[in-house]
């Protein structure tokens, strides 16, 4: 993979993706030394949008893992398919070749391919998204970074299958358990927290260029308030800043009010006992008050 780290800085910006030095570099080296890359931090930082925008950057295709308590082996590597062997068992029944059909049953036509293995297969390098790994149990987990250290896969009717090409693997996680030491191991590890409010700023600036700079500014502080409370159990994500963003965008809104707060609060805070934290300890007009107070002092 031909790529500099001035490269990957260009294409991330290019992408919309503002992201600091250290996440540059970390996914860089990544990239170079072909390991997977581990993205731990609190919901809505933007670890998912990276595999995202890795497959946009490599112009390739992103296949995507979700993850679950009680996700296996059977809906992440492969399954058969067990509707089309029937039916061929039933065709062969009353053909003569029937014996002969019998040894097919367990070929590549009647292989459903699932993630990891499509993304093993994949006829160019593809983009891997292990999407909250936390969810998922210890035994997947356990077979998971088997998979990732090798890149190969072994199916017993089949045989070893390598992957045609080493795949851009990104994990996340919410930190909603400890992973194994084993998993890190195999993993470049990056953690991602909510932007400052200058961060925040770029961010709307990229994604929603029609917001006034005054608006871009109040938005960044206010949610960047909101997000400072202990108590909000939810913290807005980034993706709902540029929600609220572009709903005031589309309210003709060139700065924030008390009222609008108060009516559009539901796209930040989406939980009821969060909004009543925040009726309670911050309250609309307070948080405009701070919003519009000079820029970073």
């Amino acid at each position: 993979m031909q790529l500099t780290l001035e490269d990957l800085r260009k294409d991330f910006k290019k992408a919309g993706y503002i992201c600091d030095e250290e996440t540059v570099l970390t996914v860089y080296l990544s990239l170079v030394l072909e390991k997977p890359i581990l993205i731990e931090g609190p919901p809505g930082v933007g670890k998912t949008e990276m595999g995202k925008v890795l497959a946009q950057i490599f112009d390739t295709e992103l296949i995507r893992l979700q993850c679950y308590e009680g996700l296996d082996e059977n809906k992440a590597l492969y399954e058969w398919n067990y509707q089309k062997q029937l039916l061929k068992i039933q065709i062969g029944r009353r053909d003569a070749g029937a014996g002969q059909q019998a040894g097919d049953l367990f070929s590549t036509e009647y292989l459903l391919e699932r993630p990891l293995l499509r993304a093993i297969q994949a006829p160019r390098k593809a983009v891997l998204l292990v999407d909250e790994i936390d969810k998922s149990d210890d035994e997947f987990e356990a077979f998971l970074f088997e998979v990732l250290s090798d890149f190969q896969v072994s199916i017993p009717e089949l045989g070893t299958i390598k992957a045609n090409h080493i795949p851009i693997v990104v994990l996340t996680s919410n930190s909603e358990r400890e992973l194994s030491d084993g998993l890190k191991r195999r993993c470049v590890f990056l953690y991602l927290d909510f932007p400052g409010i200058e961060k925040e700023v770029e961010i709307i600036q990229a994604k929603v260029p029609q917001a006034g700079d005054n608006l871009t500014k109040e938005i960044a502080r206010a949610v960047n308030l909101i997000r400072k409370n202990a108590e909000i159990r939810k913290k807005p994500s980034i993706a709902e800043t540029l929600d609220w963003t572009r709903a005031l965008v589309s309210l003709n809104k060139d700065r924030l009010q008390s009222s609008t707060i108060e009516l559009t609060l539901n796209l930040l805070l989406k939980n009821r006992a969060d909004q009543r934290v925040f009726q309670e300890q911050i309250g609309a007009r307070n948080l405009w008050e701070k919003s519009r107070s000079s820029y970073l002092g």
